[in-house]
């Protein structure tokens, strides 16, 4: 008889991931490291290229700390509960959902196994004491590529391409877009586009052909795989777009302005080694520029050592930076609406 717990395995599981024995004597972990495991669940693929790349890459950073690792990739949302419960159940005592969707499920489970520490990448809010969520301040990195994008467009016109309408670090993220971008360029016009399914490439370059077709001359968006499509567009039409990764500067050297390159490895690495050391959270931890003692979650970057493209000019590049002092002194904090981040104009 199945176990009550055990979900439908239609997605693809991955165990044993990124760690030989050469590499776990070489990094010395923890005398109880042998007996810690983690695993993860993906929306989606995890080489995408984009989002779900980013949460493995924190996997491989916590299998690094000395922890056996597991992955399970494209979990459907009806499986997301029992998928959490049957990683726990098999002893693993770090369980990762990397997206927000994950979060009502890790509160869901959480209970069940006080042991475990639960924890959402992406995710808004926490329940005491083991499950936690952890993510980049997307309001603050928002801002940013709002300001870049309305100082770099010719026409008046921008436009955003996001998913997952109304989850807090989208509204974070287009809110602070569409705010910081009014602010550098009053008349800016911002056009903000919702996908239904982030992983969806060739209708998500529909979408920015859309508002290119409208004179949008600056893209970005937050999306997963389908954050190519975008890319893509901004390549065929000769338009500058914002991206996640670096490959969208292999791919489109031209359009691409920066990349918000997320520090999943830093993010993930700091909760895991707290588990480590026996301690359980169930907070919500933002990280932020006003964070950079630990981490600030997030870089601008187009090339090593590079935050913007040869494009960019250097009076536009220095106003974007200093916003990353202000909202590190506290001198500039935002706080955006659904409103700020509503469809359309």
């Amino acid at each position: 008889m199945a176990h009550p717990h055990q979900p439908s395995h239609r997605y693809r599981r991955i165990a044993g991931l990124a760690l030989t024995a050469a590499v776990t004597l070489a990094l010395a972990p923890a005398a109880n490291a042998a007996d810690e495991k983690a695993a993860m669940l993906l929306p989606g693929s995890y080489n995408d290229q984009s989002w779900n790349a980013l949460g493995y890459s924190g996997l491989q950073k916590i299998g690094e700390l000395g922890f056996e690792i597991a992955v399970s990739e494209n979990v459907p949302d009806a499986d997301d509960v029992a998928s959490m419960q049957d990683y726990a159940d098999q002893g693993y005592n770090v369980v990762l959902g990397h997206s927000g969707r994950f979060l009502s499920a890790a509160q869901r489970v959480g209970p069940q196994f006080p042991d475990v520490q639960f924890i959402v990448g992406g995710g808004a809010g926490g329940l005491s004491p083991n499950v936690m969520s952890i993510d980049y301040d997307n309001a603050q990195f928002g801002c940013q590529l709002g300001t870049l994008a309305a100082m770099m467009s010719k026409s008046g016109k921008i436009g955003g391409v996001y998913g997952l309408e109304g989850l807090p670090n989208i509204v974070a993220q287009a809110g602070g877009f569409r705010l910081c971008a009014k602010k550098a360029v009053p008349d800016i016009t911002v056009t903000i586009v919702y996908m239904k399914n982030m992983e969806d490439a060739a209708a998500a370059k529909e979408a920015a052909l859309s508002l290119i077709a409208d004179g949008a001359d600056v893209l970005t968006g937050k999306l997963n795989a389908a954050q190519n499509g975008v890319i893509e567009a901004a390549k065929e039409k000769g338009v500058f777009v914002t991206g996640r990764s670096l490959s969208s500067v292999a791919n489109a050297p031209d359009a691409v302005l920066t990349n918000i390159i997320e520090k999943w490895d830093e993010m993930y690495g700091a909760a895991a080694k707290n588990t480590l050391e026996g301690t359980l959270s169930g907070e919500f931890v933002k990280y932020g520029y006003n964070t950079a003692d630990a981490t600030t979650g997030a870089a601008l970057v187009y090339a090593d050592g590079a935050p913007f493209s040869p494009a960019v000019p250097a009076e536009v590049a220095d106003a974007v930076m200093a916003l990353s002092k202000s909202f590190a002194d506290g001198s500039l904090t935002i706080t955006p609406t659904p409103e700020d981040a509503r469809g359309g104009r």
